[in-house]
């Protein structure tokens, strides 16, 4: 099995953290949809149309600023191209784009589960992020996914922000729970550079909350959503027994994936199974518009060595772990003794637990970065 993802580069306008790629320029939707279906045709009977497709992520950008019939096409596209078995067909949503008939119109189209980008309910923190939408409007929208056809659907949050006290972030929190959400993602306030955010805090105008009030907010997030039966299954991701998402945990198993769209990135094993490669569109919509994903923008060759460590690091974040048969076998990776006695050391520390996988315990997942970093540098 594969899948698709299909970047949609349109956004009303830009979040100060976000720094995937994007336009603001909304006139070229249209010839962007024509020009992504000629992109999926030209897939036809390729290595690509090999494997069946198991899930779809509609990505962005802002896909709810596409209209149903677009979605449809899409997929309609989709569907004649490759061998659709699709478990999974997500879009994200922006609260100021939902509607009841957009909702109708989307899951009409083949879209079975929705993204709600909320972040906060906070207008100070809205405001802050830049984001499109209000309070009101993140309601709203959460009131009519609750009553739609949607039986799965996520909700983002965004914690650890300049000023969030942990008061606030566990009203967030509840007012998501109101809801009663099969899945929620929850992410810590990511500092990148070339970002509005990034900018401010290379001139001092912000300044990050401490690493210890982060920790803080991270331990009410897990804490809160446990109670309510949201288990976390990978760093950031927490679900419902069953509601986890298969798109993205298909990302952290190495499945092969296509993405498609300007800026979208690719991954595909070879057909030896001993290196796989990642590649890229280059993440630019006039370029894009004149059907230059002809050629990739950038490519990266991976040896089964960077493919270990990659798993590695990857498993890691979920709360499966990683099969020491499984790096051994398909990846050719044994630990070495510094690496075993590290391991050791966390088992000891009850921050993993080491059996037929080798899986970070909620402490352990809380420093993941650093104990993945220890293990791959010993």
């Amino acid at each position: 099995m594969s899948g698709l993802y299909l970047h949609i580069p349109f956004c009303k306008q830009a979040c100060s953290y976000c720094d995937f790629y994007f336009v603001t320029r909304q006139e070229y939707k249209q010839d962007f949809v024509d020009e992504l279906i000629r992109e999926i045709q030209s897939r036809k009977d390729s290595r690509f149309t090999i494997d069946p497709i198991q899930t779809i992520y509609f990505g962005g950008g802002t896909p709810s600023l596409l209209t149903p019939s677009q979605v449809e096409a899409i997929m309609t596209a989709i569907d004649e191209v490759f061998d659709l078995q699709a478990e999974e067909i997500t879009l994200e949503m922006n609260p100021d784009d939902v509607t009841r008939e957009f909702l109708s119109g989307v899951k009409s189209a083949g879209v079975n589960r929705a993204s709600m980008g909320v972040q906060s309910f906070d207008t100070d923190l809205l405001n802050f992020m830049h984001r499109a939408h209000n309070s009101e409007e993140a309601l709203r929208c959460l009131e009519l996914l609750q009553s739609s056809d949607f039986n799965v659907f996520t909700v983002d949050l965004i914690y650890g922000n300049p000023g969030q006290s942990l008061d606030l972030l566990e009203k967030d929190i509840d007012t998501i729970l109101q809801f009663d959400p099969p899945h929620i993602s929850a992410y810590s306030l990511t500092v990148e550079p070339q970002t509005r955010l990034g900018k401010q805090v290379k001139l001092g105008r912000i300044i990050p909350p401490e690493d210890d009030t982060v920790a803080l907010h991270f331990d009410l997030v897990i804490n809160k959503l446990e109670e309510a039966g949201i288990m976390q299954y990978e760093v950031s991701n927490y679900a419902k027994l069953g509601k986890e998402a298969v798109h993205n945990s298909n990302y952290w198993s190495h499945v092969n994936y296509l993405g498609l769209g300007p800026g979208a990135h690719s991954f595909w094993w070879d057909e030896d199974l001993s290196s796989a490669q990642r590649w890229s569109n280059k993440p630019d919509l006039r370029s894009y518009l004149k059907s230059d994903w002809e050629q990739p923008f950038e490519a990266e060759f991976l040896d089964i060595h960077d493919l270990a460590e990659e798993r590695l690091m990857l498993g890691l974040r979920t709360r499966t772990g990683v099969s020491i048969d499984e790096l051994k076998n398909r990846y050719q990776y044994s630990f070495n003794p510094d690496q075993l006695q590290h391991l050791k050391h966390l088992e000891y520390d009850e921050k993993a637990i080491l059996n037929e996988n080798i899986q970070l315990t909620k402490k352990g997942l809380k420093i993941a970065d650093a104990i993945l970093l220890d293990i791959l540098t010993k």
